[in-house]
């Protein structure tokens, strides 16, 4: 079973600006379905479960693509663990918004919503996410989550390690500060940019889904960074 991982940059999916990507999601998730309606489980922990975030989910995958779509909370209350792995064991894809990277990766160890996330992306769900939902599948992200350092500075942060690299999203809006901290990184590493995605296969790169948005691979080494747009 082929596992993947579609890691947007970043952009207002309210304002329909990720809509190309988003209707790739939507036919990978019918491909899962089958026969059936596809339904899509949205995952907020990053903004603290901020419902008006799912809204716009809802609006953009049920409203235009009629998408099925449910909401994993676990920040405010704690769930009820049958309920929770009934919700992701129906998903046809987990998509994973944005907002404070680090809080959202403790809140999952705490939640379990990590082991759940795991297992679906074990058994060939699709794994999509925004921004902190693109990036903690890295070995190292490039953050300002408050948890990080002052919250208003990116800086370098251990993420799960399921992709081998680092990478920033907004690359657009970052690409000066990230390249120059990569530079003596002897690294590779992925900048995406607002409204472009990049799709993962089993870890390794296969596809890049654009929105109007770009990405691009770095190779840094003893001090010099090259730079290839994909």
């Amino acid at each position: 079973m082929k596992k993947k991982i579609i890691s947007i940059g970043g952009g207002e999916i309210k304002n329909k600006e990720t809509q190309a990507i988003d209707e790739y999601i939507v036919a990978l998730a019918r491909e899962r379905a089958g026969e059936r309606r596809p339904c899509g489980l949205f995952i907020p922990t990053a903004s603290h479960d901020f419902m008006p975030y799912y809204n716009s989910f809802h609006k953009m995958y049920t409203g235009v693509f009629d998408v099925k779509t449910d909401v994993a909370l676990t920040v405010f209350k704690t769930p009820d663990p049958d309920k929770l792995r009934a919700k992701f064991e129906k998903a046809d894809f987990l998509y994973v918004g944005g907002g404070d990277t680090v809080f959202m990766l403790e809140e999952w160890k705490k939640s379990g919503l990590l082991s759940l996330i795991r297992e679906a992306y074990d058994r060939g769900v699709p794994v999509c996410g925004l921004s902190a939902g693109a990036i903690c599948w890295f070995t190292t992200m490039y953050t300002d989550s408050a948890l990080a350092g002052d919250g208003e500075k990116y800086a370098l942060y251990d993420g799960l390690n399921w992709i081998k690299g680092i990478i920033s999203p907004h690359y657009n809006r970052r690409m000066v500060d990230f390249d120059k901290i990569l530079c003596y990184n002897n690294s590779r590493a992925y900048g995406i940019e607002d409204n472009c995605a990049l799709e993962f296969t089993d870890g390794e790169l296969t596809k890049v889904i654009s929105a109007g948005g770009n990405a691009y691979i770095l190779d840094s080494k003893d001090g010099t960074l090259t730079k290839k747009k994909l």
